[in-house]
């Protein structure tokens, strides 16, 4: 058995799993824990405390750590945390062989590798081909999109920055959108990323709101003002696009919203399948998804396949929404499995 330990890292908290390996994709968690990531000056100083209180003797052979913020040659300096993680550094001073940092995103990518039936929900079964890439896209903070290849028992994953192209309209309505964020944001191009996300989400609902196209209820409204009360404060009470998303099932503006968000979503993952042809699966990540599951149902599948005479190909991918919140720290322990 191979002793590994594994990271999901963020400026707000950090999961620490200490696992044993023997047959990918099969591990067993002995230990793990979550860490308030501002507490601590560096991570060296809380794997040591996880590791002492995880009560084994032993130090882990191979370590890897999902960060949420860029990673340059195995280095990363983390966005609203006072952290530089070098792998070279950690691997002297935790005393482990091998240690890979990887973007939050290419964590989900080994992650989904990993997952079983129940941590999934079918969209569209397609026809899988286990030799074919698999494609990750997730809505969260940002717009996640990566790929994975398969090689030999594994995967290799590779980040994109696919959420940072244009946004494409699908609709009249969309198009009115577009012009909406460009003179909002007085910029002369709109990203996919600032419609397919939460801040997506919220982006939608101002547009719809200042456009009186629906009526907004006394309860989203009070929402919305606090939401706007607190635009620049540290410490915030109000999710809005969460809010927004769990008013969906009757409130009919927050309703509009989301049917344009999750179009607009579906229509972005058709054209990420047009490029990979990832027969062997693409797979919706991101906590969104997974709560608004009839929805994505209803209205994510029609604008995937929307793509006129390659819609047949695109029938042929399996489509599948992740459950598991735990993917990414699944995918660090997957990756640091396959490190040489």
């Amino acid at each position: 058995m191979t002793l590994l330990l594994a990271g999901d890292i963020g400026a707000t908290k950090t999961i620490l799993r200490l696992v044993e390996s023997d047959d990918l994709p099969q591990q067993t968690t002995l230990h793990e824990q979550t860490y308030r990531s501002q507490e601590f000056a560096d991570l060296v100083p809380m794997v040591h405390q996880f590791l002492e209180a995880a009560g084994n003797n032993k130090t882990p052979e191979k370590a890897c750590f999902g960060i949420a913020g860029p990673v340059v040659n195995n280095t990363s300096k983390l966005t609203n945390l006072s952290w530089i993680l070098e792998a070279s550094r950690l691997e002297q001073e935790l005393q482990v062989s091998r240690v890979a940092l990887i973007n939050d995103f290419v964590a989900v990518g080994y992650g989904v590798t990993g997952l079983s039936d129940a941590d999934l929900h079918t969209l569209q079964p397609g026809v899988p081909d286990a030799n074919a890439p698999i494609a990750v896209i997730g809505a969260g903070t940002g717009l996640g999109q990566g790929f994975a290849i398969p090689q030999a028992n594994n995967y290799r994953v590779f980040g994109t920055e696919g959420g940072h192209a244009s946004f494409a309209p699908q609709s009249p309505i969309e198009f009115e959108l577009l012009q909406y964020l460009l003179e909002k944001y007085n910029i002369n191009r709109v990203s996919v990323e600032r419609v397919v996300s939460g801040m997506g989400i919220v982006a939608i609902y101002q547009f719809l709101r200042s456009r009186k196209i629906h009526q907004e209820s006394p309860l989203l409204a009070d929402v919305y003002n606090t939401w706007e009360r607190e635009i620049g404060k540290e410490n915030k009470t109000v999710d809005l696009a969460a809010e927004i998303s769990k008013a969906a099932k009757q409130d009919i503006l927050a309703q509009k919203t989301m049917e344009i968000f999750v179009a607009a979503y579906g229509a972005e993952a058709g054209d990420l399948a047009l490029k990979l042809l990832p027969y062997g699966g693409l797979y919706i990540a991101g906590g969104i998804a997974a709560k608004n599951l009839p929805l994505m149902q209803q209205g994510f599948l029609p604008a995937f396949l929307r793509k006129g005479r390659m819609n047949s190909l695109l029938e042929q991918i399996p489509v599948r929404v992740v459950l598991n919140p735990q993917v990414g720290l699944l995918g660090s322990a997957l990756c640091a499995a396959q490190l040489t």
